[in-house]
């Protein structure tokens, strides 16, 4: 399940919504307008590798422009490799790292960051624990180490620890209340089953067990330079990034044996047909998808730009269909998602109570049109250059350059694939799109999850089978 909100997510969401002004605006354009200019080369940036004597990877980035340089620290082991028992411990375990190490109090953590002009973040998603931080570049070296105070010698204080359980009680009791939410777990368990991809939430036990302890040892089990990435991406030459790295890194010392992989994910599942009753609902969450692969894949291209026929942008399918045609839906939007063991393909449709069977009919037609209607010229091309506009857009900007680059390590690619996707992507073709609908989108693979009132909506169930009730 992807509950979490990245950057990533909301760049996609803006660079859609824009391209959707854009597309809709000139609709009525005439038909003999001037074909699309010759394609500039991409720019590249030079990525200077080094690995450190104790195995810790870094990946720099020097780049002109703002007097700022961040900072990303990936280390494999996110939600997929928390205990069953307590699903997603890890989450709470990377937003405690900022609050207390062996020299610092949270306070001056906040305040030294206060005065370099730096932020910071910490978080767990399903392979890694990500820290990501930023400040001027004339203070590069204070950054760095802050990073590696935060990453390397945290102390989870108790009282720290307290408020942090506190305030991820409450947070839960909100995300209870959110039909998206309860949906997008409820797709989770469907995709993916017992695979651990499906415990990417807290729970009130796993709230309940944490404590300095538990949250130490935690960190001290996943830590390790051999398991980890540093990228630097700013005003900063390689080498004095180099030498800052070894100087804040290098004595950071493995211990212990080190986690085992996750396990690949399930890549089909036989599909379900889950409902999350909400008494007195009056619209319908529905999410529509399937298993699919992880990012390493040869299919993650193709199958990206698939999504975006289908799905991913203002003219795709089922933006077409559901929005403009019927009505139904104002932002219907189907997305595929790829880790380092696995991915999904979902539909996600929110309509009125009284349209939820008819919602599902168009998807079934819709997803089996991936097959049987071979992508239009201005289709294909179309979705290509969306996939590469917010792609080349995106990587502009430095924080999500870094991030892009922890985020491939993480997911097993080569720093080199920041130079290649979009080559790639725009060597699709119609015939690999179809094959993608055969083969990710036939209307009979995909699981039906809704979130709404029974009484209102069990009847246009129905015909799609017995919908048995979410129970997590």
């Amino acid at each position: 399940m992807k509950t979490h909100t990245t950057f990533k997510t909301l760049a996609l969401a803006l660079g859609l919504a824009l391209a959707g002004v854009a597309q809709a605006s000139t609709a009525a354009l005439p038909k003999d307008l001037p074909a699309y200019g010759p394609d500039k080369p991409l720019p590249t940036p030079q990525i200077a590798q080094h690995t450190l004597p104790n195995g810790l990877t870094v990946w720099v980035v020097p780049r002109e422009g703002l007097p700022k340089v961040n900072v990303a620290l990936s280390v494999l082991g996110g939600t997929a490799a928390d205990d069953a028992a307590t699903p997603a411990q890890s989450q709470l375990m990377a937003s405690l790292l900022n609050e207390g190490t062996a020299s610092r109090s949270s306070r001056d953590i906040a305040e030294a960051l206060q005065a370099i002009g730096g932020d910071y973040s910490a978080s767990a998603g399903d392979d890694a624990v990500s820290i990501r931080a930023s400040a001027l570049s004339s203070h590069a070296s204070q950054l760095l180490a802050l990073v590696a105070d935060t990453a390397l010698h945290p102390t989870f204080p108790a009282k720290e620890v307290t408020l942090a359980k506190a305030n991820a009680l409450q947070n839960l009791k909100v995300q209870e209340s959110d039909p998206d939410w309860q949906a997008q777990r409820a797709f989770g368990h469907a995709a993916y089953g017992d695979h651990p991809y499906s415990r990417d939430s807290l729970t009130e036990a796993s709230v309940e067990a944490a404590s300095p302890d538990t949250l130490r040892a935690l960190h001290d089990a996943r830590f390790r330079p051999d398991r980890a990435l540093l990228v630097i991406v700013g005003r900063i030459g390689a080498d004095e990034a180099f030498k800052l790295a070894e100087q804040q890194f290098g004595n950071w010392k493995a211990s212990g044996t080190a986690l085992a992989d996750t396990a690949p994910a399930p890549r089909t599942a036989a599909p379900q047909r889950l409902i999350v009753p909400r008494a007195g609902a009056v619209q319908s969450n529905i999410r529509y998808g399937r298993p699919a692969v992880p990012a390493n894949d040869p299919d993650y291209i193709p199958l990206t730009v698939a999504n975006t026929i289908l799905g991913g942008g203002f003219t795709s399918r089922i933006t077409q269909d559901i929005r403009e045609d019927k009505g139904y839906s104002y932002s219907p939007w189907s997305r595929f998602s790829a880790n380092r063991v696995g991915g999904s393909a979902v539909a996600t449709v929110d309509v009125r109570n009284e349209v939820t069977g008819a919602t599902l009919a168009e998807l079934a037609k819709l997803y089996g049109s991936m097959a049987s209607q071979p992508a239009s010229a201005e289709e294909l091309t179309g979705a290509k250059r969306l996939v590469g506009g917010i792609y080349l857009l995106r990587n502009q900007i430095q924080g999500a350059l870094t991030a892009t680059l922890a985020n491939y390590w993480v997911d097993g690619l080569p720093p080199s694939f920041l130079g290649s996707y979009v080559a790639e992507a725009n060597k699709v073709t119609t015939e690999q799109v179809q094959a993608m609908g055969r083969k990710y989108f036939a209307a009979k693979d995909q699981s039906i999850v809704i979130v709404g009132d029974p009484k209102a909506i069990d009847a246009q169930l129905k015909p799609y089978g017995a919908f048995t009730v979410f129970k997590p």
